[in-house]
């Protein structure tokens, strides 16, 4: 034992900046798996602790005031109602901030689909106008129990008295509006009445919700929201980034647990001369694979226990939604066995590539064996003699021909490379996908920045003109959206009718041609697959007791309500029912405005008669990810610099015995060097390029593949500009040569005795 610990000492003062890179690059790949682990408990555990703990209805139907939906209470695999309860759409203003809200008459705290009180306290018949207000809604109006909110367009104002969480769909400006529970008396205009079922089977939810809409009349139901969209909303982001880091995460360790297994064999075959020494003065096989498994398990540990502490006590600390969810994560109780078992399962994979590559350490003979006078591949190539008869630098064809000699261990070393650099390039494609919502949000399917909603007091032509005079408003679509049941009646869908076939709105499509004709429509991923369907088909859905039936022409990117989104020309809509008016308007700005500032002045110049806010950029709730993106980077550099330090350390001592030849044909020391600079710029050089090669479709592939998944639909993926890849590649190479620079000039100074030994 006293000799193994003394081989590992003396090995790690050798290769002290190999052994940090190891350790560094093992805390980071922990790191980003604990916090993967942390973002996906998150986004499932707090929707799921809630739904619990309100006895949640899997179903929410919302019906017409004539709906009997006392029938709903007898149907097969309903365990229990709740309401129904006489709802009102209307807008409340708080501070200036407008809202769209839905005021659910409640007469007492319901058994089904409770409301968790977080703040202040439930309904109080002695308090006829106290509302209790969803605590996204809350956020989004900034209110506190006790605040009082004005119903825009009436005289009413009612009282905060309670904030609480709900486990149906939250408050999403322009898309959802919120739940303010409230008195019945509260609720004057009723238009409508929302019902929700418990089921005993909440895998039978579409049955359930056909058997409901059979019951009641397709032309009495108005809207369907069901436990799995609510939870597919509410993981929303938080999971996206958990897949994110999962996946870099999962790379980043299988990268380092080749790069330690390349460390390894190539320290191996520098060391054959004092492994036969160790195991000709009594060491076995075995205890040599020990020394270097316990050598490199160790830095393995050291980084994982590291990453687990630092995640543990600090984790919390991070701000934004990453900070909360190691919180909540913590709280959960299989946080302890992830955090045991996360870090053990990165050092055991790591321990099995190290023991792979140990084990041809056990199989070394005692005696050495003089190695060959002309190893395999190195005559030179004719291209090489060519090459050196045109007069080019020697030491550039030389270190071309040591990269390129087609040994095995020249294209592992280029492999083991390339991995981490396409993972690089995966990560650089992830941040420009991001940057292009922000930077060109027309293409993925954002060209409106503003939507406006007149309160029904100003007619199409009166808003038009407050829309038109103001000067930083390109254009202007009116339109309008309803929700509408799919055939078979088993789910809701957003049916939108946006500009007219003179104007039509600006749709970003990812197939199929715009939507000009008669009856055409374009469809958003989620419901092309929701109803099975493909661009070119017909689809029929009813609206009301209205049917429409529509031809998908194209598929748009549809980044809000999971693509469930089917969109025609207000035209269209309006030959199936000419009393249709514009409900709503999307605006187009001018190059160089604020989309906030223009929607002040448009609420100011409506004076109070225009809700407007801006359009919600998906990209906002990804800004975490730019952060740990440029973590993971980072992470993957150092795996990166391990593979190059193995590389170059290969290259130096499979170089030595031709110190003596190199030196007798006049090579200088300095010539000598820049050889080793050349053929590890090389290797650099091939990997960029088999990298970016593969990393780029890759990139577009695993990120059309989330698009698809969350209903947005292909089409997003983009890849790092040319500029940017020519700069990666450039400061990946420079950096390779850079780091040869220092082992091949004292590999090229070594003294002709020290050269003799090498070669014997």
């Amino acid at each position: 034992m006293r000799a193994t610990l003394r081989w590992a000492h003396s090995d790690l003062r050798t290769h002290r900046g190999e052994a940090l890179s190891i350790v560094l690059a093992a805390a980071g790949i922990v790191t980003s798996l604990l916090l993967a682990t942390a973002l996906f408990g998150y986004a499932t555990n707090p929707w799921q602790r809630v739904f619990a703990q309100a006895h949640g209805a899997h179903v929410w139907i919302h019906t017409g005031r004539g709906a009997d939906a006392a029938k709903l209470t007898g149907l097969d695999g309903v365990e229990s109602v709740a309401g129904p309860y006489a709802t009102e759409a209307a807008t409340v203003v708080s501070r200036g901030t407008r809202a769209s809200v839905e005021l659910r008459g409640t007469p007492r705290l319901p058994s089904v689909g409770r409301p968790l009180i977080t703040s202040g306290r439930w309904l109080d018949p002695a308090r006829p106008d106290g509302v209790v207000l969803e605590s996204r809604l809350a956020r989004a109006l900034l209110a506190e129990p006790g605040d009082t909110l004005s119903v825009a367009g009436t005289a009413r104002t009612v009282t905060v008295v309670g904030i609480a969480d709900s486990a149906e769909p939250g408050y999403r400006p322009g898309e959802q509006p919120g739940i303010v529970w409230a008195p019945p008396a509260v609720v004057r205009e009723p238009g409508s009445q929302v019902t929700g079922l418990r089921l005993t089977d909440p895998e039978d939810t579409d049955y359930a919700v056909q058997r409901a809409v059979t019951v009641l009349g397709a032309g009495a139901v108005s809207e369907v929201s069901t436990w799995q969209q609510t939870r597919a909303e509410a993981q929303g982001e938080n999971r996206l980034l958990g897949q994110v880091l999962g996946l870099f995460g999962l790379g980043a360790l299988v990268a380092a647990g080749f790069a330690v297994h390349g460390a390894i064999g190539t320290r191996v075959r520098g060391h054959l001369r004092d492994i036969s020494v160790l195991k000709a003065i009594g060491f076995t096989p075995g205890q040599v694979v020990r020394i270097f498994l316990i050598q490199h398990v160790a830095y393995a540990l050291l980084g994982a226990v590291a990453a687990a502490a630092l995640t543990q006590g600090l984790g919390g600390r991070i701000p934004g939604r990453l900070g909360d969810a190691v919180g909540v994560w913590q709280g959960l109780p299989e946080h302890t066995v992830a955090l045991f078992a996360i870090p053990v399962g990165a050092v055991l994979f790591i321990a099995a590539t190290t023991w792979l590559a140990a084990w041809r350490a056990g199989r070394v003979p005692p005696v050495p064996v003089p190695r060959p006078a002309a190893p395999a591949g190195g005559r030179l190539s004719g291209a090489a003699r060519g090459a050196l008869g045109l007069r080019l630098p020697a030491a550039l064809v030389l270190g071309w021909h040591k990269a390129f000699t087609g040994r095995a261990r020249s294209w592992a070393a280029i492999a083991r490379l390339a991995l981490p650099l396409l993972l690089i390039v995966v990560a650089m494609s992830a941040w420009t996908t991001i940057d292009r919502f922000h930077s060109r949000p027309e293409e993925v399917g954002l060209a409106a920045s503003l939507t406006v909603r007149p309160d029904g007091s100003l007619d199409d032509d009166a808003t038009r003109a407050l829309l038109t005079a103001n000067p930083r408003i390109a254009d202007t679509y009116p339109g309008v959206e309803v929700a509408a049941l799919v055939p078979g009646q088993t789910a809701t869908i957003a049916l939108r009718g946006l500009g007219t076939r003179r104007e039509p709105y600006p749709y970003a499509l990812a197939e199929g041609r715009p939507a000009l004709g008669r009856d055409e429509a374009v469809a958003g991923q989620g419901l092309l697959d929701l109803l099975d369907v493909r661009v070119g088909d017909w689809v029929r859905m009813t609206v009301g007791d209205q049917p429409q039936i529509l031809h998908i022409v194209g598929r748009s990117i549809e980044p809000e309500n999971a693509g469930r989104n089917i969109s025609t020309s207000l035209d269209t809509l309006r030959e199936n029912d000419p009393r249709l008016i514009p409900t709503l308007y999307q605006l187009v700005l001018r190059p160089g405005a604020d989309p906030h500032a223009v929607a002040d002045e448009l609420a100011a110049a409506g004076h109070g008669h225009l809700d407007v806010h801006p359009v919600t950029n998906p990209a906002d709730g990804l800004s975490p990810l730019r952060g740990l993106v440029a973590g993971l980077i980072a992470v993957l550099g150092l795996i990166g610099v391990v593979e190059l330090l193995t590389t170059i350390g290969g290259t130096v001592r499979e170089g030595e015995p031709d110190l003596l030849a190199l030196k007798a044909i006049g090579l200088s020391p300095r010539a000598i060097t820049a050889i080793t600079v050349m053929a590890t710029a090389c290797t650099a050089l091939a990997a960029v390029v088999v990298g970016t090669a593969l990393g780029i479709p890759l990139a577009h592939w695993l990120i059309d593949a989330q698009g698809r998944s969350s209903g947005i639909g292909a089409g997003l993926a983009r890849g790092p500009s040319p500029a940017v890849l020519l700069l990666f590649s450039g400061a990946t190479v420079l950096g390779a040569a850079a780091l040869a620079v220092l082992p091949a000039a004292r590999s090229a100074r070594r003294r002709l005795a020290d050269t003799l030994s090498a070669v014997a």
